[in-house]
């Protein structure tokens, strides 16, 4: 009798304490039910990550172990190869062909009265803020930093790419627009490469680093949006002697090149791609310093990577681990070498393919996806990823299907946009360029995945290029007019020209 009443006591003590314990999910769940965001930005980095293209045995543990925890996109393209319209876009979720936003714009002039478009869009951290969330961003986010009051908490930006050497260690900046020729047309880039400063502690990213990872460490009433935006790997390609010695110049490669690669590039490409402030591939070559530069590149994307994994471990060892959705993305890729020159600039593969990687609650860990898509589905994808109603303003469609099924990756494609008019299609392992005067370039990736020979004439093709067309924006609005790029006279004469 004795034993059965000791055993029933117990059953209501396990019962009750699996109850209490029940209770406090429940009211755990029913005040924070929606995951938390990790918003990461990485400036100019292109695919040679390891998880896509491992260029040049690059490395870059972190990238391996964010991608093994999500899915990765090997063909994902931006819609402007320029930070400014690029981060509008992906910010707006509109192409930069619908809002006029091709050059660089100040962040609290992307929404206006005077454009249409966006004087009353919803910026993305906004929409997270106006459904619940406590929104938090640091670095560069937007071309600068944030419009005003974006976030509700903002650690700002540390102005430039700095910290700079009090002399340049190699480029001067101004390359042969020097000449009496070019005087006034070009500007000063911040183009240079070496070791410097000391240590990482110096770096304006590693500061950005410790303000998220002492975020991660407090308790929040609300889910959170929280956006990192490094600065590297944009130029100049400084970064510690540590990280260049990881790469030793013998073991340098470079990315193929060919001479007389732009022959039958049209006139408007060749005009768009007219940076003599930038070092050419030829002086890199004769110069000595082609290794070097690619060396400084990828000690800088090693950096970074290092930097990604203190954000990775503080995260992992918050109480919001397993209930935050990462993205981690670039705002445009970057050539080294590739077409003739050091920069981004152009509608060709390596200037619009950059990364992009989703890990989270609910989605396949490890999975790549080689289908072609747009940085403009970032914006719809983390509001279904945290079960947001959709935005209708949204050009960009949800990834999150594929994703999870596979869903609609025979029919996607990607569209890069750079000045009015002129544009490049993605799609089934081909890319069209059409520009402004309707000149054209077509490349068959499969034949030819450096895009050395322009097939836009071959009649085997002329089917293709006609179901390319199709995907070309049906509206290319105006310049706005808080909108410039005057570090390329190209995009200067056409703002004049067309407004």
């Amino acid at each position: 009798m004795k034993k059965a009443f000791f055993l029933f006591f117990a059953v209501v003590l396990f019962l009750g304490a699996c109850k209490s314990r029940e209770t406090k999910q429940q009211a755990t769940s029913s005040k924070n039910t929606k995951p938390n965001v990790l918003f990461i930005s990485v400036d100019d980095l292109n695919t040679w990550i390891s998880p896509i293209d491992n260029f040049s045995n690059v490395k870059t543990p972190n990238f391996d172990r964010l991608a093994k925890m999500g899915v990765t996109f090997t063909n994902a393209h931006v819609q402007a190869p320029l930070c400014g319209p690029s981060r509008a876009s992906l910010m707006t979720g509109l192409r930069p062909s619908t809002t006029g936003i091709y050059g660089m714009t100040p962040d609290n002039e992307i929404r206006r009265a005077g454009n249409p478009t966006t004087k009353e869009i919803t910026f993305l951290p906004e929409y997270f803020a106006q459904n619940g969330y406590h929104t938090m961003g640091i670095g560069k986010l937007f071309h600068i930093h944030a419009p005003d009051s974006v976030f509700n908490e903002s650690g700002g930006r540390v102005k430039g790419f700095g910290p700079y050497p009090k002399k340049r260690l190699v480029w001067d900046g101004f390359g042969t627009s020097k000449s009496k020729e070019n005087k006034g047309k070009y500007g000063r880039t911040s183009t240079d490469w070496g070791a410097f400063p000391e240590n990482d502690t110096l770096m304006p990213d590693h500061n950005s680093v410790n303000w998220v990872t002492e975020r991660l460490q407090r308790n929040y009433e609300k889910p959170f949006f929280m956006g990192l935006g490094f600065l590297r790997v944009h130029v100049p390609l400084y970064v510690p002697q540590k990280w260049f010695d990881l790469y030793p110049l013998e073991n340098i490669e470079t990315p193929p090149y060919k001479s007389d690669d732009l022959n039958d590039i049209p006139p408007v490409g060749l005009q768009i791609n007219d940076l003599p402030m930038m070092p050419s591939t030829e002086w890199a070559k004769e110069s000595g310093e082609w290794k070097k530069i690619v060396q400084a590149y990828l000690a800088c994307i090693s950096y970074v990577d290092y930097e990604l994994g203190r954000v990775l471990d503080a995260l992992e060892n918050s109480k919001y681990a397993d209930n935050t959705v990462i993205v981690l993305w670039s705002d445009h890729g970057y050539r080294l070498g590739e077409k003739g020159t050091f920069a981004k600039h152009a509608l060709w593969e390596t200037a619009t393919k950059a990364p992009l990687i989703f890990a989270g609650p609910n989605l396949p860990k490890g999975k790549k996806i080689d289908a072609p898509v747009e940085m403009l589905s970032i914006y719809p994808t983390l509001l279904e990823l945290s079960s947001l109603p959709a935005y209708d303003r949204n050009e960009g469609v949800s990834l999150v299907n594929m994703m999870q099924n596979d869903a609609g990756i025979d029919n996607s494609y990607a569209l890069t946009t750079f000045g009015m008019n002129n544009h490049a299609i993605k799609k089934d392992g081909f890319r069209y360029i059409q520009y402004e005067d309707g000149i054209e370039e077509f490349y068959d990736h499969s034949l030819d995945p450096n895009e050395w020979n322009n097939d836009a004439d071959n009649p085997k093709y002329k089917t293709q290029i006609e179901k390319m067309k199709e995907f070309l924006p049906k509206v290319n609005s105006k310049w706005d007019a808080s909108s410039n790029y005057t570090f390329q006279p190209y995009f200067v004469e056409q703002k004049k020209r067309v407004n």
